[in-house]
């Protein structure tokens, strides 16, 4: 089974020194996010990974100045272009934005997308509190629209105002992680993609394509809920909550490797729009595949949520598998 992993991250060293970002904050995966050769491919080969979509860790690059973010996303999808040339059977990628200057953004994923050959953007939530449903970003999103791409909506940091009211007076690494990777980061993420659907994001965009991982971001558990309460405040909108989701959100595995998730995601969001990812190095690769392996799915949703999702919302073609050499007398019957 070909196995395709949609969110799997990068930062090289280099940048990570210059923008500023607090090591301790990598969790020990420097070497790991610095690391688009070897080393990477021997962590897929031995997960059974085929394909890695790349993407840059970018929330800080997005909050940089806009004349600093905009070198530092071109320098970042240069790099990034040049593995995938370097390994194009392994490699493609979600380009990096730089999300506080939005013409600037529109102008890199058009360059991206039409001359590195990426296969969308990866936008790490809301870039100094403006969200995408904020009228200044809409030219990024229609963009992505024309050309087809879908944008993967990543987890980000809360604002300070956000930290200082939900988890200040706690251990300092229990709120780090609490407001994000244990809790925060989804909680917003879902939140953000409802603000999108409320604010009638997917009525002027109807054919963009969002991606959200963590197993939806909360939005699979909560999402009848949110259309009970959301869709009679919306009657300007021509779908409800629940059916702009549907047909707009695609979600992944990143990071969630038991049952219960997944098969709320079944219920709710349905095989044809769960994508399989492994959050590359925080996740550890061959666990996620084993998991996706033994998972309780039937042989065609393995199959789609593997690779034939991907393969068709991202515009990937599978490699042609090598011819078999003749048969010799010794193997035939």
């Amino acid at each position: 089974m070909r196995v395709i992993a949609i969110e799997e991250h990068l930062l090289p060293k280099d940048v990570a020194s210059a923008i500023g970002m607090d090591p301790a904050s990598l969790r020990g995966t420097a070497d790991a996010l610095d690391d688009l050769g070897e080393g990477r491919l021997r962590v897929m080969d031995a997960a059974g990974i085929d394909v890695q979509v790349l993407s840059a860790l970018a929330h800080e690059v997005q909050e940089l100045d806009p004349v600093r973010s905009v070198a530092v996303a071109r320098d970042l999808n240069d790099r990034i272009a040049a593995a995938v040339a370097a390994h194009p059977d392994r490699f493609r990628a979600f380009a990096t934005l730089p999300m506080a200057d939005p013409r600037a953004a529109d102008d890199e994923l058009r360059r991206a997308v039409a001359e590195l050959g990426f296969v969308g953007a990866m936008i790490h939530g809301q870039t100094h509190g403006v969200f995408l449903d904020d009228p200044t970003v809409a030219p990024v999103l229609r963009t992505a629209e024309d050309l087809g791409v879908p944008l993967y909506l990543h987890p980000a940091a809360p604002p300070p105002a956000v930290r200082r009211a939900y988890f200040s007076g706690l251990d300092p690494a229990v709120a780090a992680t609490l407001a994000t990777s244990a809790w925060g980061w989804h909680a917003e993420c879902g939140l953000h993609v409802l603000r999108m659907v409320v604010s009638g994001v997917f009525e002027r965009l109807p054919r963009l394509q969002i991606i959200v991982g963590h197993m939806g971001e909360m939005l699979p558990f909560s999402l009848a809920r949110a259309d009970e309460r959301l869709t009679p405040l919306t009657p300007e909108l021509s779908m409800t909550v629940a059916e702009t989701f549907h047909q707009h959100v695609h979600v992944t595995t990143c990071g969630y490797t038991t049952d219960p998730p997944l098969l709320c995601g079944l219920m709710v969001v349905g095989a044809d729009r769960i994508l399989f990812s492994v959050d590359h190095p925080f996740s550890d690769s061959s666990q996620a595949t084993g998991f996706l392996r033994g998972a309780p799915l039937s042989p065609g949703d393995k199959e789609k949520i593997a690779h034939t999702n991907a393969e068709r919302l991202l515009g990937l073609v599978a490699q042609p598998a090598p011819s078999k050499p003749p048969a010799t007398v010794s193997d035939r019957p």
